[in-house]
């Protein structure tokens, strides 16, 4: 029997898959919100884990030298990125880029985009998944969030480029940073456009506000230069983290020099900046063969293939079953709304989409050991350990697991009707 969410307990995980305390084995197609972009436990991470930790521990002064290495090796491969930090969570990477484009310009505004997420601090701590009636005004994600800190973060609508103009146009002046996802993964895959994004470099330039690109889920998992490369668009700061380390808690803030030598990192620097386990050994040894492993083998082939399998196998199973949905994404990542009309290109798109059936289908799924996250509007990912069998298999067991949701979905519909007749 399949155990509900909350009583999952994961034993074990290797490659495409995790086991439960009772034995059951998952293909995992959620992927710890996407760390794992080379599989669980892949070996040539885990030997440089272990090589580390035999060699050396945390020291807690100076560098190592993997730490410099890493550092090399990110400023090679971002192009927005001059100088780097390390931190041990994304959050902690977004928190300092706030910090210091306030430092730089004394400026109190920051702008970010609803659905998009950028941690767990106060600053960003609002408007992800809102519902309907919280849309255009300010919706914290948590209880405890200090009011005066969430006022001054605007919250703009995604792709609305005009919306931004407007913003700029009169408020300029305040506007110390403008954060977001370059793709808002935290609701699935909503693509942004061109010109939304060249836009938000052109105003950030000329009003001198900092422009930061939150790659912590498209870094990597997209290209070995993040989605910067892709677009085309270079922000002044970029934060980094999951598929960096392919699992492990590291993640990094990087961009301008002359921002980055704000930090108090450098002798003087008036943005404080600290923490214990930054650059710890182990998990430098884990993205350093995370990324050498990029750079030498056909990891994004493979993962933006089978993606583009899973997408439009998934679309065409909602079709013959005649069940309203868009199966979107990009490369590795897919997310197959339940709604009519063309690719979202906002949030407000997304309210469109049956969470019922979103949610359903994903439950039905676990009778057949197939893992996508059971939660309204979340993403899943392929990984270099998946194989073409195991999305035969995925596909072939989500076409009864839609039905089975969608006819729920009906019998619902119609016993809601007829009480009330």
């Amino acid at each position: 029997m399949v155990p509900a969410l909350e009583d999952l307990v994961v034993v074990s995980a290797k490659g495409a898959t995790f086991t439960d305390v009772n034995g059951k084995v998952y293909t995992d197609f959620h992927a710890a919100f996407g760390p794992p972009l080379l599989g669980h436990n892949d070996p040539d991470v885990a030997a440089a884990i272990a090589a580390a930790a035999h060699d050396t521990d945390l020291a807690g002064v100076g560098v190592s030298p993997g730490e410099v290495q890493l550092a090399e090796q990110l400023v090679e491969l971002i192009p927005s990125i001059e100088k780097v930090l390390l931190t041990s969570t994304g959050s902690e990477a977004t928190y300092h880029a706030l910090r210091v484009a306030r430092a730089v310009t004394g400026r109190r505004y920051v702008v970010k985009f609803q659905g998009c997420y950028h941690g767990w601090h106060d600053a960003v701590s609002l408007n992800v998944i809102s519902a309907a009636d919280r849309v255009g005004h300010p919706d914290p994600i948590t209880a405890g969030a200090l009011p005066d800190t969430l006022a001054a973060t605007l919250v703009l609508e995604f792709n609305d480029t005009e919306a931004v103009k407007a913003l700029f146009a009169e408020r300029g002046h305040e506007i110390a940073a403008v954060i977001l996802e370059p793709i808002p993964h935290n609701i699935g895959a909503v693509l942004p456009d061109q010109e939304f994004l060249a836009s938000l470099r052109e105003l950030c330039t000329r009003h001198d506000s900092v422009l930061i690109f939150d790659e912590v889920i498209t870094g990597f998992r997209h290209a070995l230069g993040g989605y910067q490369s892709i677009c085309g668009i270079t922000p002044d700061l970029t934060t980094l983290g999951k598929a960096m380390g392919n699992g492990v808690p590291i993640a990094a803030v990087g961009g301008r020099a002359d921002l980055m030598d704000t930090f108090s990192s450098r002798p003087g620097g008036p943005a404080f900046f600290a923490g214990t386990y930054n650059g710890h050994p182990v998990v430098v040894a884990a993205a350093l063969a995370t990324i050498g492993k990029l750079r030498s083998e056909p990891v994004h082939e493979h993962i933006f293939r089978l993606g583009e399998r899973v997408r439009s196998g998934v679309a065409e199973i909602c079709s013959r079953l005649d069940v309203p949905a868009v199966s979107t994404g990009y490369g590795s990542v897919f997310v197959t709304y339940f709604m009519s009309g063309d690719r979202p290109r906002t949030y407000a798109d997304l309210l469109g989409n049956d969470a019922g059936l979103f949610v359903g289908y994903r439950r039905n799924l676990l009778d057949s050991g197939m893992f996508e996250l059971p939660l309204n509007l979340k993403r899943s990912h392929i990984s270099y350990a998946h194989t073409d069998d195991d999305v035969d298999r995925y596909l072939a067991a989500i076409e009864p697991a839609i039905a089975s949701a969608a006819a729920s979905r009906d019998d619902t519909t119609t016993a809601s009707t007829m009480g009330g007749i």
